[in-house]
């Protein structure tokens, strides 16, 4: 055993590797990254030779995570909230096949957006699907629910979901380890047809997947996060559900005695854990980060006419991230809450990095749409939707990785020309390859523009799958090569650039504009690397 100072992220991957964990696949999200990166530095991971490439998109990631467990042996896949709806489909399906070897699901949610386009809760993705879901409250109960997940998901045979935000994964604390298991064997299922989805085997299975989640909310491995604390006070007790009940330990430390709570972070829970609680207080106050699931669970069990307090009658915001301050407030206590920050710097919006090649393709795009009407520019989850932005204001859309694509393809069906998107290397290769099949087929008007710098730049510069594959990849799904267009986005070249883009823009068919330039930041930092081996 050793104490370490690790982020929640690394919290996880340290407990999988100490877990006996023999296959990462991950796609890049924030704030699910240093998942992944924690693992492909680890020395242990590299002498074990744990499998640790990033995956397409999160739809293969959770794919190739089921084989592995398929295998008999552990894999844990990661994204960001937005990824699992990438993933659904395998997701919910793995809950009927069941696994083999153990099988975790992180979900990362982000509260408050800080890096996302919405606010979705993944725990609603855990009751859909019937499996059990685990929502740690700080790093070392991170660490520790990793193993009972492994040990949860080969007794049940079932994938687990493994909730965390933000804060919990973005912040430090101190762990301690345990001794490392051994990777398991290789082990094929027993049950030939386990993994056979026909109507006939999925029957069955769906109701040994409802008798195995009932049983769900007694196991120990669930039971033990989910505790009950009795208070002296009658008036109102406190259901604080993962990171809510750190917040909550922040604001009554001192008279912790003094409230009755139920801490809840794992998913089932029976009813009667619940009527602990209530059964004891006039009125209930439910802190949970994300949406009011368990908040709405209570108004569905309860009958009593106890008062329910939350996110659904506005004691706590029904939007945005918690924090320490607005679980006071919600508790009646004094909070420094709203109290404004001096400001020393003006704020200032996001911006381009200098030299970013991302930037040449707006200006050349900007010029050579002048002469057309406005409205006609689909984009893309990057670093380019930065061109949403002044001085650019030159995109219409970001909606969710590849839609771009399809968007100026359904855009160019209803009669607007030009039709045009702006879509990343990494994006491309995670969602947009299917759309372009789409308007080739179609034979669709269409001008794709691939800003192509060669990484996955938002996350931090992780490697793309398109990397020397863009040309062949548009070639094999159809796009006539004489309408693949490369150019190099700089200052230098803008006139050329711009007289690519208008001629294209005219072609009544799919053309593709590759525009290749490293990203400023990771060819900064191969420099300094290639410079310091020197």
């Amino acid at each position: 055993m050793k104490n370490l100072l690790l982020l929640g992220d690394e919290a996880i991957a340290q407990a999988a590797l100490d877990a006996g964990l023999s296959g990462m696949y991950a796609y890049p999200g924030t704030p699910s990254t240093e998942i992944m990166e924690y693992i492909q530095s680890s020395k242990t991971a590299s002498d074990r030779n744990v499998h640790r490439e990033w995956s397409a998109n999160e739809k293969t990631a959770m794919e190739a995570a089921l084989g592995m467990s398929y295998c008999g042996k552990r894999a844990m896949v990661a994204m960001k909230h937005v990824g699992l709806n990438v993933a659904a489909d395998p997701f919910i399906n793995s809950a009927m096949t069941g696994v083999n070897g153990g099988l975790i699901v992180v979900s990362a949610d982000d509260p408050s957006m800080h890096s996302s386009q919405n606010e979705q809760d993944s725990r609603f993705y855990g009751k859909f699907a019937n499996v059990p879901c685990f929502e740690p409250s700080d790093q070392q109960e991170a660490y520790e629910m990793i193993f009972d997940a492994f040990e949860l998901s080969e007794k049940y045979k079932l994938p687990v979901l493994f909730r965390i935000t933000t804060r919990l994964a973005h912040s430090r604390a101190s762990v301690t380890t345990c001794e490392q298991l051994p990777e398991k064997k290789l082990s094929l299922p027993s049950d030939p047809v386990q993994f056979v989805l026909l109507p006939s085997i999925a029957r069955r299975k769906y109701k040994s997947l409802l008798e195995s989640y009932e049983k769900l909310k007694y196991d120990i491995r669930i039971t033990r996060y989910n505790i009950f604390r009795d208070g002296t006070k009658r008036d109102m007790g406190i259901i604080a559900c993962g990171i809510a009940y750190n917040y909550l330990m922040e604001n009554i430390r001192d008279s912790v005695k003094e409230f009755p709570v139920l801490k809840i972070s794992a998913y089932p829970f029976p009813k009667d854990l619940v009527q602990d609680i209530t059964g004891r207080c006039k009125s209930v106050l439910v802190l949970e980060e994300g949406a009011p699931m368990v908040e709405e669970s209570l108004r569905g069990i309860l009958d009593d006419g106890i008062k329910i307090y939350g996110r659904l009658d506005g004691t706590v915001p029904r939007d945005g991230e918690l924090n320490p301050s607005l679980v006071a407030r919600s508790l009646g206590m004094k909070t420094s809450y709203g109290r404004g920050i001096p400001s020393l710097v003006k704020n200032r919006p996001p911006s381009f990095c200098k030299g970013c090649g991302h930037s040449d393709v707006f200006n050349a795009l900007i010029e050579a749409l002048k002469s057309y009407s406005s409205g006609s520019v689909f984009s893309d989850i990057g670093c380019y939707t930065l061109g949403a932005l002044p001085p650019y204001s030159s995109i219409n859309s970001c909606v969710d990785m590849g839609a771009s694509v399809t968007m100026a393809v359904g855009a160019a069906d209803a009669g607007l020309f030009p039709s045009v998107c702006v879509i990343g290397d990494s994006t491309f290769t995670h969602s947009g390859m299917t759309g372009l099949l789409d308007a080739v087929v179609k034979r669709s008007s269409v001008t794709i523009i691939i800003s192509d710098n060669s990484t996955t730049g938002m996350t931090g510069g992780q490697d793309s799958h398109a990397t020397g594959r863009l040309v062949s990849i548009c070639r094999g799904l159809g796009v006539d090569a004489g309408h693949i267009r490369e150019l190099t986005p700089l200052r230098k070249n803008h006139e050329e650039n711009v007289r690519i883009l208008k001629k294209e823009f005219e072609f009544r068919g799919v053309s593709v504009i590759i525009a290749a330039r490293e990203c400023i930041q990771t060819a900064t930092k191969r420099k300094r690397t290639e410079s310091s081996n020197r």
